[in-house]
C-alpha cells in the first residue's frame, strides 16, 4: 500500500539531499518511500533526516525535512510512503 506524504521542494546535487514538504504525518527513519515524477520513479529507505541541520527521527505534517537520497530527484516529485 502506498500513501502520499509530501513533495520534493528542492534538491541539492552535490550533497544528494532532497528537501521534502510534508503534506501528511508519519514519516520516520527506516521507512521506505517512493519518489514519483511522470514516468520516473524510485524507491529507497530513509537512512537519516534533518530539520534545520539537526538530526530528527520523525516528522509531522507541515514540516520541511532534508533526506539523503541515492538518486537525483526533481522539484515537484511526489513522495509516497510504502508499506
Amino acid at each position: 500500500m502506498e500513501k502520499a506524504i509530501g513533495k520534493v521542494t528542492h534538491f541539492y546535487d552535490k550533497a544528494s539531499v532532497a528537501v521534502l514538504k510534508m503534506t501528511d504525518s508519519g514519516l520516520k527513519v527506516g521507512d521506505t518511500v517512493k519518489f514519483v515524477k511522470g514516468t520516473e520513479e524510485h524507491t529507497e529507505a530513509i537512512g537519516s533526516m534533518q530539520i534545520d541541520h539537526k538530526d530528527v527521527t520523525s516528522v509531522k505534517k507541515g514540516e520541511e525535512v532534508a533526506v539523503k537520497v541515492s538518486s537525483p530527484v526533481k522539484e515537484g516529485t511526489a513522495v509516497y510512503k510504502t508499506e
